[in-house]
């Protein structure tokens, strides 16, 4: 199998869908990219993109799409329920076939100097490819956001590791890196208690004593009256989803409040979902390639 890597940037629009199609259209006009998913959240008000190529081809895809969101996105005007700090919000790469980490590491090293040398918006390394070790976990380097990092950039603790000391006035600032697959993993409660939410994202993420391997926040989904814990699971192979699920479920309960559904945002692994199949449905003894398509994949 040829070099493969992932990379999976989210930017800061999920409602304009002109502006998300020139975002897309700048990954896919690159020659060796595969565009494989383009999920978007107008609540959210970002959109994730997965795209997969050689080392190389997806750098140059991963910096179009950093200068196309540039050109079309005004931090200035932009609201939404995700954290975020700037138009490319992040950009992580993730190896696939015949790559290691430490390569995806210099490709976000090369990247982020690129970013900062030619579009001027300050960059952060985050994960594998962090510099320092208070800003190694993404929601660190997001602390305070978008409105928050204006002055915040200025002190040595927050200054970016590429690009001016200062933000791009209508990109923002933006953070790229190498990490294992992640899984964005959503429930939805059936309440507009954000509170609630909040309180229920506390009990599951790792920060404050949860699963080690979950981030999660509580959101309102004002458009729909129902709030939301959103999850990042960083390691799905240590931490499956269906026992996060669980715990979200029966935190809920506690407050006579159901869960009305969960959804995964872009692209998951097959065997995330498997192990999930495997808990509810009491296999005994399954194998993964009792799975047809797994076993014609193979072939």
């Amino acid at each position: 199998m040829p070099e493969l890597v992932e990379c999976v940037p989210n930017f800061s629009e999920g409602r304009r869908q002109e502006v998300i199609d020139a975002i897309v259209g700048a990954a896919r006009a690159v020659s060796g990219i595969r565009v494989l998913d383009a999920s978007s959240d107008p609540a959210h008000n970002r959109t994730v993109l997965t795209f997969v190529g050689g080392p190389q081809a997806v750098k140059g895809a991963a910096f179009a799409c950093c200068a196309k969101a540039a050109e079309l996105i005004d931090m200035e005007k932009h609201n939404g329920g995700h954290p975020r700090i700037g138009a490319t919000d992040v950009i992580p790469f993730i190896p696939v076939a015949d790559v290691t980490m430490a390569e995806c590491v210099t490709l976000a090293h090369e990247l982020g100097r690129e970013i900062g040398e030619k579009l001027s918006i300050p960059v952060y390394f985050y994960e594998a490819a962090a510099k320092r070790p208070h800003m190694k976990a993404l929601p660190d380097v997001r602390q305070g956001e978008y409105e928050g990092l204006k002055e915040a950039i200025k002190t040595p603790e927050r200054a970016p590791d590429e690009g001016p000391q200062a933000l791009h006035p209508t990109a923002g600032a933006t953070v790229v890196g190498a990490r294992p697959f992640l899984v964005a993993f959503n429930i939805n409660l059936d309440t507009s208690d954000v509170a609630l939410a909040k309180r229920i994202a506390q009990t599951i993420r790792a920060a404050r004593g949860g699963y080690v391997n979950c981030r999660a926040i509580g959101l309102l989904l004002d458009d729909r009256g129902i709030t939301q814990v959103s999850i990042n699971m960083t390691d799905y192979t240590a931490t499956p989803l269906h026992r996060v699920f669980e715990t979200v479920k029966f935190e809920a309960a506690r407050y006579g409040v159901n869960i009305l559904g969960s959804e995964i945002i872009g692209l998951t692994p097959m065997q995330a979902l498997i192990d999930a199949a495997d808990f509810y449905l009491r296999l005994d003894g399954f194998k993964r390639d009792q799975i047809l398509e797994a076993r014609l994949l193979e072939e």
